[in-house]
């Protein structure tokens, strides 16, 4: 007997359904633990509120050489890594520390007062976020980047781009009208409102979920990186400014005593001299056994956006500028790969649209649950269909004497 080969369409709907599943419940607390993290800034900002501020008076700013070494000799063994510095005189600074050679874990941050350089404590919600996000990216299990957690998260995001296909394809309709594509009937009875609900919404959200998508497999998978990489930028280096002739190479470890701290104080000066009064924010990133160079980024005045984001690198040694890049001089490839987790987050593009990968996110759950829903529905079609069918009538068999 030859068993009916199923149609495209019912293969494409076993393994929508399939997926849905399996990876539909690793997507759903992904979007979850996506959605928390959208925010994390001001979740962060709002709980170390009482830390943020500091009071100025008639006192004078210490130079980040000096400021990083008052921090270093209350620390207990840290090492200051990397200043976030703001032309706000009454802010804070935010301190990360360098990670332990031996383990490669970071300590917790911590703010500190830019005049003297007393810690004000760690920040708060710290420990929280880097749970969440473990969460999300591998799931918290063991080997975390190396382990199991990452082949499954990325296989999941394999399965999103499956989902977006698959789910097109399902609801193509034979007569293409705004209301069918945009609009749900919530009207409608029972399963086909579930359907149309899932269905319609996803419709909304698939160019957020394909961005999602698509920038989340570069983290999964190094080749599909490279291959983005060049799609966007071309030579993995493209776009990136050349360092001055005669510049000393900056790929080496650095001592950073008495003579690192005067190169990053030159440094300091000459950013602050050649960027002025438009310099807003500034991440210093000190010179170490990780960081072989110094590293300013940093954005302009009352400019928040990631996507404006400039950045100059200076010798660890001499504090003589190596390169300097601005996010208006970038081509909009190479600006995209330098800010992936923002275009991830959607905050690349604006705050409205951060909002709506946030709720995009948020509606993953949704998702689920609303497939598992129909799913559950059609099973229980099925069996109520096989029930109400008639048995065929047994047929008798009489023997018959020869």
């Amino acid at each position: 007997m030859t068993l009916p080969i199923p149609s495209l369409r019912t293969l494409l709907f076993r393994l929508h359904w399939a997926l849905g599943l399996t990876a539909g419940l690793v997507l759903a607390l992904m979007g979850l633990t996506g959605a928390l993290m959208s925010y994390e800034e001001a979740l962060t900002a709002f709980a170390n509120r009482d830390r943020l501020e500091v009071t100025p008076g008639a006192r004078t700013a210490l130079s980040p050489a000096t400021l990083a070494a008052r921090i270093d000799a209350q620390a207990g063994g840290r090492i200051a890594n990397v200043l976030t510095l703001s032309d706000d005189p009454r802010a804070s600074v935010h301190v990360r520390f360098a990670r332990d050679p031996e383990t490669r874990a970071r300590p917790p941050a911590a703010y500190a007062d830019p005049y003297d350089g007393t810690l004000l404590g760690p920040v708060r919600l710290e420990g929280a976020f880097t749970t969440v996000r473990d969460l999300h990216r591998w799931l918290l299990l063991p080997g975390g980047s190396k382990g199991w957690g990452r082949t499954i998260t990325g296989a999941c995001t394999l399965a999103l781009l499956a989902f977006l296909g698959t789910g097109l394809y399902l609801r193509w309709p034979r007569i293409h009208r705004w209301r069918i594509w945009l609009k749900p009937a919530l009207s409608r009875p029972g399963r086909p409102r579930w359907w149309s609900l899932h269905a319609v919404v996803g419709t909304w959200l698939l160019p957020v979920y394909l961005v999602i998508a698509l920038s989340g497999l570069t983290w999964s998978y190094p080749s599909f990186k490279d291959g983005a990489t060049r799609l966007l930028a071309g030579a993995p280096d493209a776009g990136k400014p050349a360092r001055p002739a005669g510049s000393k190479a900056a790929g080496r470890p650095v001592d950073a005593g008495a003579d690192g701290g005067a190169a990053v104080d030159r440094a300091w000066a000459d950013f602050r001299a050649r960027t002025g009064d438009a310099a807003g924010t500034a991440v210093l990133t000190l010179p170490g056994a990780d960081t072989k160079a110094i590293r300013i980024r940093w954005l302009p005045k009352g400019v928040d956006a990631p996507s404006a984001r400039n950045e100059e690198r200076y010798d660890p040694l001499t504090g003589a500028l190596l390169a300097s890049e601005r996010a208006t001089d970038a081509p909009l490839g190479r600006r995209l790969l330098d800010n992936i987790l923002e275009v991830h987050r959607g905050r690349f593009f604006g705050d409205l649209v951060a909002l709506l990968f946030c709720l995009a996110a948020l509606a993953m759950p949704g998702f689920a649950a609303t497939g598992l829903t129909l799913y559950v529905l059609r099973r229980r079609a099925g069996a109520r269909r096989r029930a109400a069918e008639p048995e065929a009538p047994a047929v008798a068999v009489r023997a018959v004497s020869p």
